[in-house]
């Protein structure tokens, strides 16, 4: 599969069965990240796998932010509330908690860290499309917590940037979506 199709054909999918990648799959999708574009060539970024019961990890903080959002909850709302975010780890075999840890170096602008692990995110997810592997980025609030930054050993000025889920698709056919023409986005000057 060459770049373009790849591009072209990816999809983020978050149906997928549970049926584990092997390891080796899992590697690639991690390497590919490392040739990511960054400024200074500070590499900000930092991967977390989550495979079986580690990614209860994840779901516990999930449910106890769940938890702590509820008012005046009764105990069955508060166990629901937690087994739901058990429940969003477990959406997948293989879970990577996306972070970023920004360089010290003098002229390094923040913004760019977290541009360069996006960065690598699109060539993880690429790499996972191009090895027949289903792939979604998720993000949400939850991720930018406090209680998320200590489950993942991120420091104070990082930050966790979401997750990315793999798997074998459930389905493979799914319709390319609606895009805007290339004239539509782009503005000439010459």
């Amino acid at each position: 599969m060459n770049v373009i199709e790849a591009i072209k054909t990816r999809r983020s999918i978050g149906k997928v069965t549970d049926e584990m990648p092997p390891r080796e799959k899992i590697e690639k999708i991690l390497e590919s990240a490392i040739w990511a574009p960054n400024h200074f060539k500070t590499e900000p970024w930092r991967f977390t796998v989550l495979t079986g019961e580690g990614r209860n990890k994840l779901g516990d903080v999930y449910g106890k932010i769940n938890v702590e959002k509820l008012v005046h909850p009764t105990d069955d709302e508060k166990k629901e509330a937690y087994e739901k975010g058990i429940k969003k780890a477990l959406r997948a075999p293989v879970v990577i908690v996306i972070a970023v840890e920004p360089s010290d170096k003098e002229k390094v602008e923040y913004i760019e860290e977290i541009e360069a692990a996006a960065c690598a995110v699109q060539n993880m997810m690429l790499t996972a499309h191009a090895l027949g592997l289903a792939s979604i980025w998720r993000t949400g609030k939850p991720a930018y917590t406090q209680a998320m930054k200590d489950a993942f050993n991120v420091s104070d000025k990082g930050m966790v940037l979401g997750y990315l889920y793999i798997g074998y698709p459930q389905e493979t056919k799914l319709e390319p979506p609606k895009k805007k023409p290339v004239h539509e986005i782009a503005e000439w000057v010459e």
